[in-house]
């Protein structure tokens, strides 16, 4: 079975750029499947059920969601292969940008805003360096010369990737996408033994386990300390 991992920042035009993906890939005779990881609340798992598409979801609560996707992919993939389908897409919720969802068994896609500044794929860190394709939504607000100089800085970030514009409204570039992700991914068996392309923060802190107290006599563990 195919895995795309699809990442980026909130309200970046992951869902509108899936729900095209999907719809074409299913007019082709494909079986797509879809996880849909976030922090809170979500409904679009309901979307999905309307097109009959099958779908799981998972809330990672007060855990990262890219700890909580970590924890939980070989369960997530074996999940879809009980359903038969031939590409797994899984879209993840984008919090702190020192991570990155991405592994090496997987076709990746990072999601990014081009009405955001032109300076927020460097914040995105590991998320745009790490990433096969990167893919520039709401380009059709954007002058061209805008989009050129967003695309020049998402290069030097990242030589290797795929750079492609998508309107998840009128679904422009959708198919171009689409048909890269079909010729782009390659079927594997499992998941397990999978490594992430990037790692994830290594520290813990009093913080990370509850604690709401401010101050030094509360600070535990490895934490990270400003000079003055």
């Amino acid at each position: 079975m195919n895995t795309i991992i699809i990442g980026g920042g909130p309200s970046s035009g992951k869902t509108s750029m899936l729900l095209h993906i999907i719809s074409y890939m299913t007019h082709c005779g494909l079986k797509p499947s879809v996880c849909k990881i976030d922090c809170i609340k979500s409904n679009d798992d309901l979307i999905y059920k309307s097109m009959n598409i099958p779908v799981i979801q998972g809330l990672s609560d007060s855990i990262c969601p890219d700890h909580f996707l970590a924890t939980n992919l070989p369960d997530i993939f074996m999940w879809s292969t009980k359903n038969s389908c031939t590409h797994l897409f899984i879209e993840t919720a984008g919090l702190c940008n020192r991570c990155a969802p991405f592994t090496d068994k997987t076709l990746n896609i990072c999601v990014i805003d081009s009405m955001s500044s032109i300076k927020s794929p460097e914040k995105l860190g590991p998320l745009v360096t790490t990433a096969d394709i990167i893919s520039m939504t709401k380009t059709d607000v954007i002058s061209q010369a805008e989009r050129e100089v967003l695309s020049y800085h998402l290069s030097k970030l990242n030589p290797t990737a795929e750079i492609i514009c998508i309107n998840g409204l009128s679904g422009f570039g959708s198919q171009t996408l689409a048909n890269l992700i079909i010729n782009k991914s390659n079927s594997i068996e499992d998941l397990e033994g999978s490594k992430l392309k990037y790692p994830m923060p290594s520290a813990n802190c009093a913080y990370c386990v509850g604690e709401i107290r401010i101050g030094k006599d509360y600070q535990q563990g490895m934490i990270n300390k400003m000079s003055f």
